[in-house]
């Protein structure tokens, strides 16, 4: 059975493939040399055999010219023809009746072509011709004296030879020659990438990231070596984001952890010694179910903003044009549900941006809530909407005592709660989030003093275009 034509490529691919870069940049010298004295050879043996031919035929008709002298002066039939030295060329006369005359102890020559006998016959006046007998004779033939005389010599492709052995053993010589120095230049030239791949092993079994691979080469190798260095770096910050990460998560859960874990043993000691219903009267009870409640959803609060804030992406839907006031409105009555007590007043206007809604709905749910913490029951907390040249501008006013200007810079910080937030609740993770969701958008986030007192959010996010129905609705 036979196999596939295309199979030997792709397995003659492979096996290049999985040769180094130091054994192809070998093969590839050596076969550029080998490939160069080749098409050299074939040139030069060309040009020696067209030049060893040209003066074959300069020699012949030489020769013709003087024996044709000869003829004229003492005839054909007469011309003295000296005997055969057993090299060199060979002569024949030519007849006006059709016979020849050689020298005694020549080799006889091929027969008389047709072409030969016109010159005899005084149809032109010389001819050169080559037999393509086994001999191989080179043919000049030249009229003379009512006939013709014919110089010839056997093609001689000894010298042809011997520069074609002395070209292969060169071509030999310079393609070992050559793959020993493509061999050497590749490993000078790989070095540094040797040094690399190196230090790189060493990076991934000691695992240690703040070892930076030393700089050196130029051009493309320094390039390679800075930016894994960059990567390097890349490593370092992210390994310190989630320790640090871990260790937040940790002091902010053993809060919860804590307080849970004793109302529960609170309950279960009462429960063992059968006074649990003695003990706490049903005010109490009720007041400790609660407690435990709220602290359930602390912790599930907590556990799913650790989840979104160490995933490290927005989310993973797609980004699509949205109205952003559908989701200030979503996020609004989301708010108004979960915290009853909280009025939310809106303002807002039509502003079409690029973006995830889920994402940007939780960022608007989060800045709601947080000023929701901080703004008397009797105030409600303002979140304003509107265009702003190209931008689309989100405001969260709330009437609570406002921020310190000490705590400013680090509102939007991990974990980050101000003295004053220590007992309300809450993760210090919300305006994180915020963040990092704005940042995702290509927006920018900012605090500032409200003119109520309070606390002021403002988002700017890059405006877009509305739909075509939509634009051409507002324009008309």
């Amino acid at each position: 059975m036979s196999r596939p034509a295309g199979r030997e490529p792709r397995r003659l691919t492979r096996w290049w493939r999985r040769r180094s870069l130091r054994s192809r940049l070998t093969v590839i010298a050596a076969t550029a040399i080998a490939v160069s004295v080749f098409v050299a050879f074939q040139v030069a043996s060309e040009l020696m055999d067209w030049e060893l031919r040209d003066t074959t035929e300069n020699q012949l008709r030489a020769d013709s010219r003087v024996l044709a002298t000869d003829a004229q002066r003492a005839g054909l039939a007469q011309v003295q023809l000296p005997p055969y030295a057993g090299a060199g060329r060979l002569v024949r006369v030519i007849l006006s009746d059709g016979s020849i005359r050689t020298p005694a102890g020549q080799p006889a020559l091929p027969p008389v072509s047709e072409q030969a006998g016109r010159v005899a016959k005084g149809a032109s006046a010389d001819l050169m011709e080559s037999n393509d007998s086994e001999e191989g004779y080179l043919i000049y033939t030249l009229r003379a004296d009512g006939g013709a005389v014919q110089v010839a010599r056997a093609a001689d492709d000894s010298p042809i030879n011997r520069f074609g052995f002395g070209m292969l053993l060169i071509g030999l010589f310079c393609v070992v020659g050559g793959a020993l120095v493509g061999r050497t230049v590749a490993r000078a030239g790989l070095a540094p990438i040797d040094r690399l791949t190196a230090a790189a092993v060493r990076v991934a079994h000691t695992r240690d990231l703040d070892a930076d691979i030393p700089d050196e080469g130029g051009g493309e190798i320094r390039r390679l070596i800075q930016s894994i260095n960059d990567m390097l770096a890349a490593l370092r910050d992210s390994r310190r984001a989630q320790r640090l990460l871990a260790e937040d998560a940790a002091h902010e859960l053993k809060t919860p952890l804590t307080s849970l874990r004793l109302n529960v043993e609170l309950l279960i000691r009462l429960d063992r010694r059968g006074t649990l219903d003695s003990a706490l009267s049903a005010e109490s009870r009720t007041r400790l179910l609660h407690d435990l409640g709220a602290q359930v959803a602390e912790l599930g609060t907590l556990a799913a903003e650790l989840t979104d804030l160490a995933r490290g992406d927005v989310s993973d839907e797609d980004t699509e044009l949205l109205d952003l006031a559908d989701v200030v409105v979503a996020a609004a009555a989301r708010a108004r549900s979960r915290v009853p007590d909280v009025e939310v007043a809106l303002d807002v206007t039509s502003v079409w941006v690029s973006g995830r809604p889920a994402a940007l709905q939780r960022a608007v749910l989060n800045l709601i809530d947080n000023a929701g913490k901080w703004s008397p029951t009797d105030r409600p907390v303002e979140v304003r909407l509107r265009a702003e040249g190209a931008s689309a501008v989100l405001e969260v006013d709330d009437a609570g005592p406002g921020i310190d200007a000490a705590d400013v810079p680090r509102v939007f910080d991990r974990f980050y709660r101000a003295d004053s937030a220590r007992a309300l609740p809450g993760s210090g993770l919300g305006l994180s989030i915020v963040q990092r969701v704005v940042d995702a958008h290509g927006g920018r986030a900012t605090v500032a003093r409200s003119a109520r007192g309070g606390a002021l959010l403002r988002v700017d996010l890059p405006a877009a275009a509305p739909p075509a129905p939509i634009a051409r609705l507002t324009a008309g």
